[in-house]
């Protein structure tokens, strides 16, 4: 999945969000696309709420420049030119427990997020470079990260399907559509105003949906990051 960076400049130009979190969010960029790594940081600066507190074009930078207690959010790649945005944000997370990370990647590397150790995953998001170019999308994962939410792609959460056979599967339509908004990173409230349901059947279905899944919500931290790792490993994409 290529870059949409002919359509970067007018979505800049549109009036930005803010960021609702609570807090100045203090970001840093990771990309060696100079080009695209300009476009992401004139996009974030543009948003109040958002301090992007470093640029950097590597690895190495980045262990230069992320420093514990100065950052909260990493944008970065997953393909650098001296290493993995995926290695690296493992490492950088080592150093300040407290960091969170949005991955970026031209290609559908959400599977990536299976592999993370399982005390670190609720810290975690990824979003395809296309979907980065929206300021809305981009803004309200970081926001939803913060949150303590591990997001997924909305673009490519459409493209995937549950393989036959699995838990995933056999959800209903219904319950497959919450998992779905689950997996965006959105809140109860803000499923039921999507689906047109009162908070309390949002509130239902999700505790079907742990039941089904075999999510004990009661033994862990954060369930509904459990239950969207569970619906990416059990789902395939829709694109040849």
């Amino acid at each position: 999945m290529g870059m949409d960076l002919s359509n970067a400049a007018s979505r800049r130009r549109q009036a930005p969000p803010v960021v609702s979190f609570g807090t100045d969010v203090r970001v840093a960029v990771v990309d060696d696309n100079v080009l695209f790594r300009q476009m992401l940081t004139s996009t974030l600066r543009a948003v109040s709420g958002i301090i992007v507190t470093a640029e950097c074009a590597s690895v190495a930078d980045a262990r230069e420049r992320v420093l514990p207690g100065l950052v909260d959010l990493v944008v970065m790649d997953i393909a650098l030119s001296d290493g993995n945005g995926v290695s690296l944000g493992i490492s950088l997370q080592r150093r300040d427990p407290r960091l969170r990370i949005l991955l970026l990647s031209a290609h559908n590397a959400m599977d990536l997020l299976l592999d993370l150790p399982e005390n670190i995953r609720d810290r975690w998001s990824y979003l395809s470079k296309n979907s980065s170019t929206s300021v809305n999308t981009l803004v309200s994962t970081i926001e939803r990260t913060m949150a303590g939410r591990s997001v997924l792609d909305p673009f490519l959460l459409e493209r995937t399907a549950p393989r036959a056979g699995t838990a995933v599967s056999r959800l209903s339509k219904r319950r497959y559509e919450v998992l779905k908004l689950v997996a965006q990173g959105m809140s109860n409230a803000g499923i039921a105003e999507e689906l047109g349901i009162t908070d309390k059947s949002v509130q239902n279905h999700i505790n079907t949906i742990y039941a089904d899944l075999g999510i004990d919500p009661d033994r862990s931290s954060n369930p509904r990051v459990l239950a969207t790792l569970r619906m990416l490993e059990e789902s395939g994409s829709l694109i040849d």
